[in-house]
């Protein structure tokens, strides 16, 4: 079985995020989504709501998996016997990040190989940031996250006001 992850922090999860779910699941049998608790990044979810948020929107899909994980990412794959991590790009400007990424895993783990997908055009100006940033301001969602997450993001704001 031809396996990959596609690691993130997922802070929440965009519509950008579930077109590169969709195209890779085109191109390997089973895809894990790895969400990562960095200890550099405060996080306005939790990992596991994060988790829950993800499972949610593919709650049919069994050749779909997601886990939590902290430390490096090729550490994570060598565990779950992964050698393909896949990483969406927006723009010419995400590349050059995730080119350098990409060789330190390398070096890291040679066994593992780093594929790119393009998200679908209409999602290049997603961000999870940006995302955050409308609903605190309670703009519309509807074309950026699925609405259990526009949901929960709202919730999160409400909680935090009080």
């Amino acid at each position: 079985m031809i396996r990959a992850i596609y690691p993130g922090s997922f802070d929440p999860i965009t519509n950008g995020h579930i077109d590169v779910v969709r195209r890779a699941k085109k191109q390997f049998e089973h895809v894990m989504i790895a969400v990562i608790q960095n200890p550099n990044k405060q996080s306005f979810f939790s990992v596991e709501e994060r988790i829950y948020l993800i499972k949610e929107i593919f709650a049919t899909d069994t050749h779909l998996e997601v886990e939590g994980f902290q430390g490096l990412l090729v550490d994570f794959a060598k565990k779950k016997q992964i050698h393909t991590i896949i990483r969406g790009l927006r723009a010419v400007s995400d590349f050059d990040y995730e080119f350098q990424m990409a060789l330190t895993n390398r070096h890291l783990f040679s066994d593992i190989e780093t594929v790119f997908l393009m998200t679908d055009e209409k999602f290049s100006y997603l961000s999870s940031s940006m995302v955050k940033q409308l609903a605190q301001f309670g703009a519309s969602l509807t074309d950026s996250v699925p609405a259990s997450v526009s949901k929960a993001l709202q919730e999160k704001w409400s909680s935090l006001r009080s």
